[in-house]
């Protein structure tokens, strides 16, 4: 694939092409990317991704918070996975989003040499997103751009989205998630210094500083994780939350205890990948209780680490 700015229009060849944010490119996302190719090789065209750089809705909201699956970077180093020709990176502006529906279809038949656009079965564009399939359709015809409506990916009755996903992260459910998206879901950040409040208790905790402030964080409580620090992948304890043992207040912890490891990581960059959901947060009577739960979350860890095949390999 090749990844194009708006300014390179003019080396862009015919094409079938879609829109989306493509946030996570998850197995949804690659289900609609893999009918694009198929309808392009159908007309012996290029197969095109548009997506915007920035979120649109952080240029209509500026207090907008996104939560998103995937920052810029990862999006862009996953999309280039893909099988399709070229990714369109367009610039999502003040002034694109009062075009219509017809203009905006305009602007990719003319410019972007759209001879053919592959819908999303849930997917709407154009200023206040009040038209559908049937006047893309209509529009379509008067343009000379052909369209076809996409199928989505349903496993179990739902339909596997961006949003479905998010939920999913934010109620816990990390196996279903990781299934949905295709991979492993993954946070990136620097080690930072906390209370070492878990060394005293025998557990020394990395206390992870995300690298993308726009990127959603799981649903409180202890995970299994991967971390990936140095080229070395280490298994380990995760825990998110408040820690109200310790009346953490309002300051939202992530910190992962390393299985079997001791070293100063301090300002290091890691990368923690959630394997599997361990329990809700709690807060104990004291840091004894505290430390004896801790003492079973790394027995549930361990013994759920063992059980698995290549457990220093990331899935990602």
């Amino acid at each position: 694939m090749q990844i194009v700015q708006s300014d390179t229009i003019d080396k862009l060849p015919f094409s079938v092409a879609t829109i989306g944010c493509f946030d996570g490119v998850h197995r949804g996302h690659r289900f609609l990317i893999e009918q694009v190719c198929t309808e392009a090789r159908k007309r012996g065209l290029n197969s095109m991704l548009i997506t915007f750089p920035v979120h649109p809705r952080q240029v209509m909201q500026k207090s907008y918070q996104p939560e998103l699956l995937s920052c810029p970077a990862e999006k862009e180093s996953l999309l280039l996975q893909q099988q399709a020709d070229y990714c369109l990176l367009l610039p999502f502006t003040q002034e694109l989003s009062q075009y219509s529906a017809k203009q905006f279809m305009q602007l990719l038949h003319e410019q972007y040499h759209v001879r053919a656009l592959v819908i999303g079965y849930d997917h709407r564009f154009g200023h206040n997103r009040s038209e559908g399939f049937t006047d893309y359709c209509r529009y379509g015809k008067e343009l000379g751009m052909e369209i076809v409506q996409a199928k989505g990916l349903v496993e179990e009755g739902i339909s596997i989205s961006s949003s479905a996903i998010r939920r999913l992260l934010s109620e816990g459910q990390i196996e279903q998630a990781n299934h949905f998206l295709g991979y492993n879901y993954s946070l990136e950040g620097t080690v930072t210094e906390g209370f070492k409040i878990g060394r005293k208790l025998g557990f020394p905790t990395a206390n992870i500083q995300p690298a993308c402030g726009d990127k959603l964080i799981p649903g409180n409580g202890v995970y299994a994780v991967r971390v990936h620090l140095d080229a070395h992948c280490y298994p380990a304890m995760l825990n998110i939350g408040y820690r109200p043992t310790v009346n953490n207040g309002n300051n939202l912890s992530i910190e992962a205890h390393i299985l079997n490891y001791s070293g100063d990581i301090y300002h290091c960059p890691v990368r923690i990948e959630f394997i599997s959901f361990i329990r809700k947060e709690a807060k104990f009577e004291d840091l004894t209780a505290l430390s004896r739960q801790l003492e079973e979350d790394r027995k549930n860890v361990t013994r759920m680490f063992s059980s698995l095949s290549g457990v220093y390999g990331s899935q990602q």
